[in-house]
């Protein structure tokens, strides 16, 4: 197996492709690197409170103004206004959209004690308004390059509430505001542009995406895939099984699914199709596995910092509750690979083309060292905010006495500086956009009035509001980002679903994990297309498929929500009892799904009552898993109970009519 070696860029909700950054030379190239760098200089000295910057640490609302005019002054460097490349040549429009965020955001940054002390978001002089409507129309335009046309419509709409609200019906209308106050609490405001999603981006994630921007430039995705091929490659369906492996850890370390399928996908698809697994599956199995990857603990993009900080709790505790939820995901993904592979004699790789684990693990043994003082600071120490600051030092000094094929020379660095000012700019536009609706809810006061008319309308159901939760965050993911569909849902749905006594932490783990579904589920699969175009496969097909293969994700954010030890929300005897239960019926569910059962073997291949037999066990699957919390009057036990009841003589038929002689064997 050649060995891989990435060092592509990732970004957390918006993939930056190739095709839609500009490519920078000369004068811009440098400007864009000095600002990249002043901004992780800025939180370096924010985060360590290292007075280095004449003496003082910035006040925080200089801070975020400074952050925040750097980013966009960037993104309006590197994204075209039309989209595609831009070739290499800036337009002049671009270095004025570029030149008026740094003065705008310099004037703010001088009059930041003037908006602490003399309340100017709610009595803005008439200079402050102006720079206002100016900063409201720069982060729309910034967020339209970065995150798409159908986010910026989307928050373009919102952030104007204020100014229509009155007109709406009563159930969805608020206090309205006049212009020159919607503009200036945009500006200004604490819960808009500078609200939690800017506040989080600069407090936390800032250090985040440098340690990952730092493992992707010291080939730690080249190392995670030859790990994988090397434990995994030659058992049956190996290839599917590395990516599922492969896939996982690099998603957690990118945050990006796109970019994900991208990176991984030109490797495993190739290699599962040489092993005879079918084009659409091989896309569905990339595609499943790499939205995995943004769900998987310790570092699981924007969203969960976000959560985190709506939660008011350390990000810590946020990736402790995802554990459960998605090893359930990952568990199911590989009993249906395996389950697929059984039932169509799928091999693996021959071991002469695979690299060796021993030679693997001596080459970048450092990286899983890295990983690890990455969780014991996040997990154990509880310092998020510096963990990453620690260890991608560490990374970098061992990859440079270590590593001779990733080492860094000046080009590296600047290839890394590269990759993260564009990380930078993606997600300071899209946060800083979204949080105007966040501003706009919390001008016309909104949220409240609409979570009482949500809970008359539910009458007190918590399953009615968690599958409304479901199709909108679903409805919101396709156009907008996952970040941007959790705040939407965190402030409207969240407190509703809290009302009725469901768990919070639970609450918020819902509403991320259906932000994501949309990149498997059709029409827009953005995840399965992007596969698609690596396996040749027909989109759409591939993206029903990626949903069918992905099925027990739709089913595990219902599973937690009712049983909240599945976020490690209760006892220990609680969390083992509903693990092993959710772990056994995701089993016999990607079974039943699959058509293959270990031991029991194929399950009514080509048989005419194949469908509602299977249905049945599916059925027996989701009765196993489900928190009895759901069923009124009813126990686990009643439950396992019931399934059994159902599954028993179907895997008993099924086992017997597979060694029951073939006319062919009798004759």
């Amino acid at each position: 197996m050649e060995r891989t070696n990435d060092n592509s860029r990732a970004s957390d909700d918006t993939d930056i492709g190739e095709s839609s950054l500009r490519t920078l030379s000369g004068p811009g190239k440098w400007l864009v690197r000095i600002a990249t760098v002043t901004i992780l200089a800025l939180a370096v000295n924010q985060t360590f409170n290292l007075q280095l910057l004449v003496g003082y640490t910035l006040v925080d609302l200089r801070f975020y103004y400074a952050i925040l005019a750097l980013s966009l002054g960037i993104a309006f460097l590197i994204f075209p206004a039309s989209g595609g490349t831009g070739g290499t040549r800036t337009p002049w429009y671009d270095w004025l959209f570029a030149s008026g965020a740094l003065v705008v955001c310099a004037y703010f940054f001088a009059n930041a004690m003037n908006i602490s002390l003399r309340g100017w978001e709610m009595a803005p002089p008439e200079t402050a308004v102006w720079f206002s409507y100016a900063l409201w129309i720069l982060v729309l335009e910034a967020g339209r390059r970065a995150g798409g046309l159908p986010l910026a419509i989307i928050v373009g709409l919102m952030s104007l509430y204020p100014l229509y609200t009155e007109y709406l019906p009563s159930a969805i209308s608020g206090f309205p505001s006049p212009p020159s106050y919607t503009a200036a609490y945009h500006a200004m405001g604490s819960e808009s542009i500078l609200g939690i999603p800017l506040r989080t981006f600069a407090s936390l994630i800032i250090g985040f995406i440098v340690f990952g921007a730092a493992l992707q430039q010291t080939g730690a995705g080249a190392f995670f895939m030859n790990l994988s091929f090397a434990l995994l490659g030659k058992v049956r369906g190996g290839p599917a099984k590395v990516a599922i492996f492969s896939s996982g850890l690099m998603g957690s370390m990118s945050g990006s699914v796109i970019t994900n399928v991208l990176t991984t996908g030109v490797m495993t698809i190739p290699a599962m199709r040489r092993v005879g697994i079918r084009g659409t599956f091989a896309a569905g199995v990339e595609t499943c596995a790499s939205t995995g990857g943004t769900l998987m603990p310790p570092v699981m993009g924007a969203t969960a910092f976000v959560m985190a900080s709506f939660m008011n709790v350390p990000y810590g505790t946020v990736a402790l509750a995802a554990i459960i939820p998605s090893a359930l995901y990952f568990f199911g993904l590989f009993v249906q690979i395996d389950a697929m592979a059984a039932r169509e004699n799928i091999k693996g790789l021959p071991a002469e083309e695979l690299p060796s684990v021993r030679e693997t693990f001596k080459e970048g043994w450092y990286y899983i060292f890295v990983f690890a003082l990455l969780i014991f600071m996040l997990l154990v120490m509880r310092r998020e905010a510096l963990a990453p600051y620690y260890a991608t030092p560490l990374l970098i000094v061992l990859n440079q006495l270590l590593s001779k094929k990733h080492r860094w020379g000046w080009k590296e660095v600047g290839a890394f500086i590269d990759s993260l000012g564009s990380l930078f700019a993606n997600l300071v536009a899209i946060l800083a956009a979204v949080g105007m609706i966040v501003g706009a809810l919390s001008m016309t006061g909104v949220a409240a009035t609409l979570v009482n008319d949500l809970l008359r309308i539910a009458d007190g159901s918590a399953i009615f509001l968690l599958v409304m939760g479901a199709l909108t965050g679903l409805i919101l993911g396709v156009g907008m980002t996952s970040t941007a569909a959790y705040i939407f849902l965190a402030i409207l749905l969240a407190p509703a679903l809290i009302e009725v006594g469901l768990n919070p932490m639970a609450v918020h783990m819902f509403i991320f994990y259906w932000g994501m579904l949309s990149f498997i589920t059709p029409p827009v699969a953005l995840g399965a297309f992007a596969a698609a175009s690596i396996a040749r496969t027909p989109p759409m097909q591939t993206g029903f498929e990626a949903m069918r293969i992905g099925s027990v994700i739709y089913f595990i954010p219902f599973f937690f929500a009712f049983q909240p030890a599945l976020v490690l929300e209760g006892t220990v005897s609680q969390i083992i009892i509903s693990t092993t239960l959710a772990f056994a019926g995701t089993a016999l569910f990607a079974c039943a799904v699959q058509g293959y059962v270990p031991i029991v073997g194929g399950l009514f291949l080509r048989r005419a009552y194949a469908f509602p037999l299977r249905f049945l066990l599916f059925s027996a699957a989701i009765l196993i898993a489900l928190p009895a919390s759901i069923v009124p009057g009813w126990s686990d036990l009643d439950l396992v109970g019931l399934a059994l009841l159902i599954a028993i003589p179907i895997l008993a038929f099924a086992f017997w009519q597979n060694r029951r002689p073939t006319p062919v064997q009798q004759s």
